[in-house]
């Protein structure tokens, strides 16, 4: 009898510590999967597909070229504000100034060149074409929406918006422009800037 309990006990104890090494073995497991899994985030902001490299002076930021996706201050203006050398309803590349599915916008040249065409988030729309700029804009990341009355323009006032670029215009296209006008301020600061990054383009290159 004694013989058979001791058996019993034998059995007992070896059936627990198979079941303590299949724990200890699924633990580790476990553990290894926790480790070599990449955490993957659903949140997807501005900062993690483009790239900013400084502020203007409204204190928003200055994108890189090659940023596709960008936050900026978005103000509006009409040609019916009549300003001081504003030529009608004509842009700064004398173009018509457009406003339907394709709407003119204003932009300093060298951050977003002449040609330059985005949507903006909320809009899906409509198509945004960089074809006007402003003195006002030179050294700025704004760009200036344009509306054919002065009530549009007051309805829209100054918001930030998010703009996606789905083509990069010209800048060889904007110097050539500018550089007739090199004696206003705001023209030829626009024109040397540009000039910088084609020259870099250049060095870059060769």
């Amino acid at each position: 009898m004694q013989s058979s309990l001791l058996k019993s006990l034998m059995a007992l104890t070896a059936a627990a510590s198979l079941n303590s090494c299949s724990d200890l073995a699924s633990q580790s497991s476990t553990s290894q999967v926790k480790k070599t899994t990449p955490k993957v985030s659903n949140t997807t902001t501005v900062s993690s597909y483009s790239k900013a490299i400084g502020k203007d002076k409204h204190g928003m930021s200055t994108y890189s070229d090659g940023s596709r996706t960008r936050y900026v201050r978005a103000t509006a203006y009409s040609h019916m504000e009549k300003e001081v050398g504003a030529p009608g309803r004509k842009t700064a590349s004398m173009t018509i100034l457009k406003y339907g599915k394709v709407r003119s916008v204003a932009a300093d040249w060298s951050r977003l060149p002449l040609g330059t065409k985005f949507k903006i988030k909320g809009k899906p729309g409509i198509t945004y074409v960089v074809d006007d700029y402003g003195s006002a804009l030179v050294g700025t990341n704004t760009i200036d929406m344009f509306y054919p009355t002065l009530k549009g323009m007051r309805n829209w006032g100054t918001r930030n918006v998010t703009i996606q670029i789905i083509q990069m215009g010209s800048w060889e296209r904007s110097a050539r422009l500018l550089k007739g006008r090199t004696k206003y301020k705001h023209c030829r600061k626009m024109y040397y800037a540009i000039q910088s990054k084609l020259n870099k383009s250049k060095y870059v290159k060769n």
